[in-house]
């Protein structure tokens, strides 16, 4: 009996410090700021796909002329993917259809991208939309801008 309320309590104690790592490394990304939510589909076709599948949720943040975009659901302290401003093309905008409507947050708006050949999607919400298309068109002079 005590030895089963012991590996019962060890594992309420992992799973709790498991939540505990997640909450930290979140407030972790998001403390240095211009950190917004953003869904993230990877190497996608020109056709749209509404299935709803390949869509992932995270966290972008701003880093000078670079998102850094993270998993929610990772210990990872790294980034997964890191865009850059001067290689971001904006091929398209649209909202959700479908099952994406299922997959995504309820406010999403989905752009459709290039970056250095391969094609992605992100969705966010409008605000955020702003914000990115505000910061990919304040690229310093020189540098092409890319927004359809």
């Amino acid at each position: 009996m005590f030895l089963a309320l012991l590996v019962s309590g060890l594992i309420v104690a992992l799973v709790l410090v498991g939540l505990f790592v997640f909450g930290l490394r979140r407030r972790l990304i998001q403390r240095s700021g211009g950190t917004f939510d953003c869904s993230l589909r990877w190497d996608t076709t020109e056709e749209t796909d509404l299935s709803g599948k390949g869509w992932v949720y995270g966290v972008a943040r701003y880093s000078g002329d670079r998102i850094h975009w993270f998993r929610v659901f990772s210990y990872s302290p790294r980034p997964r993917r890191a865009l850059e401003r001067s290689s971001i093309e904006v091929l398209s905008r649209r909202s959700p259809e479908g099952e994406e409507e299922l997959a995504l947050l309820s406010d999403a708006f989905i752009l459709g991208c290039s970056h250095r050949g391969t094609r992605l999607e992100l969705a966010m919400s409008e605000d955020a939309l702003t914000g990115f298309l505000a910061w990919l068109e304040a690229a310093p002079p020189g540098q092409r801008v890319n927004v359809a």
